[in-house]
């Protein structure tokens, strides 16, 4: 059996190093931090006892079964619909945009196929047919008023640039509801992990053949002591960052305590851009099955990534992209690594989409094997 090494203890270090693990093989997890889950990393707070997402807030949601059935196998999954509010004009107001939305922003009380037709004919930007940038497709879809109340400030913060300057794919499908349903996602399985990602990610990598190393930090050059390494670290710090850095946003969290309920919700927006962060997080709301008289919460500002920084979301801009390129050319051409995760393929990936790749990645991973072959740099593409 192999000896095989994961440099990350985030989701796709422990999912393939489990896999792997119950294959027979012997397995090798090591973290830079102190801790393992990555930004997933969820603590309780030692005054509140509220659990606190360290690393800013994750909700599970996904209409994969596969992965639904997986997650649940390793903790226990309660109820949980997120319901964002945000401010505008002095006012709360839910997202996603819906009927509700509509009618508070408009002062009306439209019925549906009156509120539809409303947008499409007095709001919607119809001379826009095939929108390019983030702001088309907002002002085709929704219009000027609310793309300028919910989206174009808020955008602007959390991106760094205007909104005319992003792919309209960004948006992608615009979330735009003609009912009062307030439920952020739509996926069929949605909930929470009721001791915390942390304690799920301790579960996943609970097997004898796992060894979990942490404070280690890893270096490409000891990839030789492994007969093959899965990194989901930054794809252009394996190599040195010698052809430049890939751009990202990062967040800052300003923490602060409340004695009592600071706003009565998990997530409010604020997207008027004389207010400098983009949301407050209360993280008790995340665990509505808990009773807690104080709380935990956190601003959150956005901007770039500067070395040293924690890398959130990648830009793929059009110089991002070139570079990008670049290093997968290098990759692809580098034998002993698999490239995995959000930061190893330069993808802004949801938790679910994670451990579906971190599947197959370790199925793909094993099928090489029986048959031989030198596993491929990556297993999903990042380009």
């Amino acid at each position: 059996m192999g000896r095989y090494l994961m440099v990350g203890a985030g989701l796709s270090g422990a999912v393939i190093g489990r896999h792997l693990a119950e294959s027979g093989h012997a397995v090798t997890v090591v973290d830079a931090r102190d801790h393992i889950g990555g930004n997933c990393h969820t603590e309780r707070d030692r005054d509140t006892g509220v659990m606190v997402h360290v690393y800013g807030p994750h909700i599970f949601h996904t209409d994969d079964a596969e992965v639904w059935d997986y997650v649940n196998g390793h903790a226990t999954f309660l109820p949980y619909k997120n319901r964002v509010k945000t401010t505008a004009r002095g006012e709360v107001f839910s997202l996603p945009v819906n009927l509700h939305t509509i009618n508070q922003f408009f002062r009306t009380t439209m019925r549906p196929d009156e509120a539809r037709a409303f947008i499409t004919t007095q709001q919607a930007d119809t001379s826009i047919t095939a929108p390019r940038t983030f702001e088309e497709q907002a002002l085709r879809f929704v219009g000027r008023e609310l793309y300028e109340a919910f989206f174009k400030g808020y955008t602007m913060k959390q991106w760094g640039c205007h909104p005319s300057e992003l792919p309209a794919a960004i948006l992608k499908r615009l979330p735009l509801r003609f009912n009062y349903d307030d439920n952020y996602f739509f996926h069929r399985f949605q909930g929470m992990p009721e001791q915390g990602y942390t304690a799920m990610i301790a579960n996943i990598l609970d097997h004898p053949r796992i060894t979990v190393r942490l404070k280690t930090v890893f270096d490409a050059a000891e990839a030789g002591a492994w007969e093959h390494v899965f990194w989901s670290g930054p794809l252009d710090g394996w190599f040195g960052y010698d052809l430049g850095r890939l751009g990202y946003r990062t967040l800052d969290f300003e923490r602060f305590t409340h004695a009592g309920d600071y706003q009565g919700c998990a997530v409010m927006n604020y997207g008027a851009t004389d207010i400098p962060y983009t949301r407050i997080t209360e993280h008790k709301h995340f665990a509505p099955w808990e009773d807690h008289e104080g709380s935990v919460c956190y601003r959150e500002f956005s901007r770039a990534a500067a070395p040293g920084d924690i890398p959130y979301y990648p830009i793929r801009q059009v110089a991002e992209k070139a570079l990008l390129q670049a290093y997968v050319t290098r990759a692809e051409a580098t034998r002993g690594v698999t490239f995995v995760g959000r930061l190893g393929t330069y993808r802004y990936l949801d938790m679910d989409v994670t451990i579906r790749e971190a599947l197959d990645s370790a199925r793909g991973f094993l099928a090489c094997l029986a048959r031989g072959a030198a596993p491929p740099a990556f297993f999903q593409p990042p380009l």
